[in-house]
């Protein structure tokens, strides 16, 4: 196969993607008297016309795009991680604790990273007790994270009521100075405004580290190996347990550090519900990135789109349309792939005859 012909597709599952949910907003607006391709317009002037707009874009996405690495890791070592939403709901909490008690004279090079580290050992416990059940006792992952979604979400809640939320309200007291991220308008002022921070060039780093890491490393084909075939690499010797432990304590360590951006970048403080939501659109990351670096990036900046568009065409449509879109973006999806299959299984009935 071509370069040409495998990099179109790759492309052509979130061109689909797009397309779709393009001529659905396009339906949306003429079922509601609007003008369709004004809507669109003032969609894409709202998230990539102005330097604010796509600082929020970047915002909305850095979340996704994590989320997104995490659950794309875990499938390349077999493994479902369905659990995201727990291990960002944990792993925000540990490293708020965390960046709450530190002195506010520590300087941001010892803060910072103690506050990383907190949420992200969290955060891979928290998987890696899934994989472990999985391995040891065949438990799917997929029952384990969903629990584990729960207690999660019941751990948190308890905690913040009886200790950690402040006097009357639903968050943490504010992080020390040192422990928080930057914003990008500090760098640059084409960000003035807009609430991206380093979270996002953060993200960037991780996926990119992912990548030569789950390439150039033996551990990381080795996971992939597990991944494509299990028994093979009991075979040959591959401690195949310890494998899918690695990566899906890696995912969950990923997955921690999703809300990074709010919590250290943006708010300065944890609170009840936040990151809600941001686990189940890193599945929809995952599966329209196809496993490609730049088609989770794509994936990731699609659905942060979304996200800003939904905002800004809010006087137009519903806000509850960006909710069918994303919809839409998922089905569309699952439709491409399912085509991309039978017509790789017609070519290779093809070839065969």
């Amino acid at each position: 196969m071509s370069r040409f012909r495998s990099f179109w597709l790759e492309l052509r599952t979130p061109l689909a993607a797009m397309a779709a949910a393009v001529l659905v907003l396009n339906l949306l607006s003429f079922g509601l008297g609007q003008v369709p391709l004004s809507t669109v317009l003032t969609a894409l002037a709202g998230s990539w016309g102005t330097t604010y707009g796509i600082g929020q874009v970047l915002f909305k996405a850095t979340p996704l795009l994590l989320a997104g690495i995490a659950v794309d890791l875990a499938l390349r070592a077999g493994l479902f991680n369905i659990g995201v939403e727990g291990q960002i709901a944990v792993g925000s909490l540990a490293g708020t604790i965390v960046a709450v008690v530190l002195p506010a004279s520590l300087p941001g090079i010892v803060a910072l990273p103690l506050t990383l580290l907190a949420a992200a050992s969290t955060g891979a416990a928290w998987a890696a007790f899934a994989a472990w059940m999985r391995t040891r006792f065949g438990a799917h992952e997929v029952i384990t994270t969903i629990v584990l979604n729960r207690i999660a979400d019941a751990l948190v809640a308890m905690l913040m009521t009886a200790w950690l939320a402040l006097p009357g309200t639903v968050r943490t007291k504010d992080i020390a100075p040192g422990a928080s991220l930057a914003r990008l308008e500090s760098l640059s002022p084409f960000f003035s405004g807009s609430a991206v921070s380093w979270a996002f060039p953060m993200s960037l780093l991780v996926l990119l580290g992912v990548t030569v890491w789950l390439r150039r490393s033996r551990a990381g084909r080795e996971v992939v190996w597990v991944g494509h075939n299990e028994r093979a690499c009991e075979a040959e010797g591959i401690a195949v347990s310890r494998r899918k432990i690695l990566a899906m304590g890696l995912s969950g360590a990923i997955a921690s550090l999703a809300m990074a951006g709010t919590v250290l970048g943006y708010k300065g403080y944890y609170e009840i519900g936040l990151g809600a939501g941001v686990g189940f659109g890193g599945i929809a990351v995952a599966f329209l990135g196809r496993g490609h670096p730049v088609g989770l990036l794509l994936a990731a900046l699609l659905f942060g789109t979304l996200a800003q568009a939904g905002l800004v065409i809010n006087a137009q449509v519903p806000k509850e349309a960006t909710g069918i879109l994303e919809a839409v973006v998922i089905i569309a999806v699952a439709l491409a792939s399912r085509a991309g299959r039978l017509d790789a299984s017609a070519r290779a009935a093809k070839g065969e005859s």
